[in-house]
């Protein structure tokens, strides 16, 4: 986008008095107060004529910001990664020797989660060869009680049943349509009885849970879901992919790809 040409004769004189200043080695001369005055003028000018040019800034400082934040949680993640893959409290779903872990933070009453659980269900059916890691954050459980008592429960499954009755619960849970405050005890119930619970909840299940948000504060998360697809041998930052929020199928599935291509 073309600038004024007044704007630019005062911007490339005050570069020129710069250059000179700093070949001399000297500091360089500041606008005189008039010409940062006229700067000030033409600039506001400018963008009221064009205000389009703000949105454009505004979204490159957020994609620029966005890049930044995916990076440092990329980069806690290698850190993690002990934590991420290897905690037995946290139920996975798949073989013990895959070369691929998508693992996801999720909270039973978050509507984005309720979305994104037909989306993994069927990215679990396409992609058998790759171990699942479901690590229950409950972050509504000062606004609801379901999204903690859910959460435990789920855990308590997976610890009496194992993987596949929690993955049926799991689903069960999302197949109510109930989130947003609007999941019940008996909706909790019921999708237990499917998976035969039968003990009390393990106070194991509450340290479990403690540790989840312990690690997602490490990851830098800010809330669910948030997913992380790395390789569960070699990974590096360029095959670890987060995804702070939602996903298709297809940018999923590409992440699985990146991280089956480790050496």
């Amino acid at each position: 986008m073309k600038m004024p040409q007044s704007f630019s004769l005062l911007l490339a004189a005050g570069l020129l008095m710069s250059g000179l200043a700093a070949a001399a080695d000297q500091p360089a001369a500041p606008f005189t107060p008039e010409m940062e005055a006229r700067i000030g003028e033409i600039a506001r000018d400018y963008l009221l004529a064009h205000p389009e040019v703000l949105l454009q800034v505004s979204q490159k400082l957020e994609a620029q910001q966005q890049a930044q934040q995916i990076k440092a949680m990329t980069d806690a993640a290698l850190r993690q990664q002990n934590d991420l893959l290897n905690d037995k409290m946290t139920p996975a779903f798949g073989p013990a020797d895959a070369k691929v872990a998508v693992i996801e933070f999720f909270d039973y009453q978050c509507i984005v989660c309720a979305r994104q659980a037909p989306v993994i269900e069927a990215l679990m059916k396409a992609n058998p060869q790759v171990r699942y890691i479901f690590k229950e954050w409950p972050i509504f459980a000062q606004r609801w009680d379901a999204s903690l008592n859910a959460a435990k429960t789920g855990l308590q499954i997976w610890q009496e049943k194992g993987a596949e009755a929690y993955v049926n619960y799991h689903n069960a849970i999302y197949a109510t349509g109930h989130n947003e405050g609007k999941l019940t005890p008996e909706d909790i119930g019921k999708a237990a009885a499917l998976a035969s619970k039968s003990g009390d909840i393990n106070p194991q299940v509450v340290e479990a849970l403690k540790r989840n948000d312990a690690l997602a504060q490490k990851l830098g998360l800010q809330g669910t879901p948030a997913m992380i697809i790395m390789p569960l041998t070699g990974a590096t930052a360029d095959n670890v992919t987060v995804i702070p929020g939602g996903a298709s199928e297809t940018t999923l599935q590409a992440a699985i790809d990146r991280a089956a291509a480790a050496k």
